[in-house]
């Protein structure tokens, strides 16, 4: 298994540690609950140097990106961010991603899911038929998310750089804690607020890091976060996780991603998700609440009244934040309904929920 530079932090700290997408990555310390009400509450750290970091460069940066991307990129000023989806050529999603506009017109990042890095790079390479200058930086990147209401906050303390009035899906880039070209985004995967933060991995950056962002956020109960807490978190906002809620035979239309699909350029599988735009898909992605005591989990079968198979359910967690039962899932869209009862398939038993708008509240 590959680390993360601040492998050792975790150890340390006692964390519970498991394989995810090929790094050896924290899961928990004081556990699940905990954790998760921290980040709702107050303020907490998650690493996440495993995703996946690319810069594109030069005249052509931004035609790759538009042909290979769903989002409009052009729309991209310095300092913004964007959230997309990189389409296959049949209609289902390479991954999903953020673009980050270094440069208008010349100078991009991306950033991808961690198991998807090798995969996401090799596509763009077969692909890059102008020969943009590429760079894949992700081994030598780290990368924390500090979220939660207080979180602004504490990163503030440590730059002069404008952190509290950083508008949603922007970014600046200056000293931190010392530390000089630190990238700070407005973005996160918690709902919560708060920013994520990109360094350079060289002369003990990630331990100068980590101990400032600590010391400083001490007197506002901040905890390092393990990646049990980030899925429950992402699950209560609805968040889309790949492998889960869409992959390479899932559209962002029926995902509910139409938003980020944008038919003003040209790019990988437009038609196909042109016409389901225009014609309906056949499955919907929604969200549900459990009735029956019971847990909905990856895969399960959601079934109508009768029993019949209608979907499948693709996260399921108990919410800590709202004490109850919560899942995701695909059902045939003409039971798709807001307050249309479904039926979860645990075991041989069938257990009630009811669709609710998400993020779950």
């Amino acid at each position: 298994m590959k680390n993360t530079p601040f492998t050792q932090k975790h150890l340390s700290l006692g964390a519970k540690m498991a394989e995810f997408a090929g790094f050896n990555m924290p899961i928990s310390y004081t556990g699940i609950n905990d954790e998760h009400l921290t980040v709702r509450k107050n303020v907490g750290v998650f690493d996440v140097s495993h995703m996946g970091e690319f810069v594109l460069k030069g005249d052509k940066a931004l035609e790759l990106i538009q042909r290979l991307t769903s989002n409009d990129a052009s729309k991209l000023l310095a300092g913004g961010v964007q959230y997309s989806c990189i389409p296959n050529k049949s209609g289902g999603i390479v991954d999903d991603l953020l673009v980050y506009c270094l440069e208008p017109n010349q100078s991009y990042m991306l950033v991808v899911n961690a198991g998807n890095i090798d995969k996401d790079w090799n596509w763009f390479v077969e692909n890059n038929i102008h020969g943009v200058e590429m760079h894949n930086i992700s081994s030598k990147t780290g990368l924390l998310a500090i979220q939660g209401p207080s979180a602004t906050k504490v990163i503030q303390s440590l730059t002069e750089m404008d952190i509290l009035n950083l508008k949603y899906y922007t970014f600046v880039k200056g000293s931190f804690a010392g530390i000089e070209n630190v990238l700070i985004s407005a973005t996160g995967y918690t709902g919560a607020g708060g920013v994520e933060l990109y360094f350079e991995d060289k002369d003990n950056h990630a331990d100068i890091i980590w101990d400032a962002i600590f010391e400083a956020g001490s007197t506002h109960g901040i905890k390092p976060i393990g990646l049990g807490a980030r899925d429950t978190l992402r699950l209560e906002m609805g968040f889309c996780l790949y492998g889960n809620e869409i992959n390479d035979e899932t559209s962002p239309i029926e995902a509910g991603l139409g938003w980020i699909t944008k038919f003003t350029k040209d790019f990988s599988s437009r038609d196909i998700f042109e016409k389901q735009k225009m014609n309906g898909v056949t499955k919907k992605l929604i969200g549900f609440e459990m009735i029956d005591k019971g847990i909905a989990r990856h895969d399960y079968e959601i079934c109508d009244e009768a029993g019949t198979t209608i979907g499948k359910v693709t996260s399921g967690t108990q919410s800590p934040s709202l004490g109850k039962a919560i899942g995701i899932g695909y059902v045939a869209v003409n039971q798709a309904t807001i307050g249309h009862s479904i039926y979860i398939k645990v075991r041989n038993s069938l257990l009630k929920a009811t669709i609710v708008k998400i993020p779950f509240e």
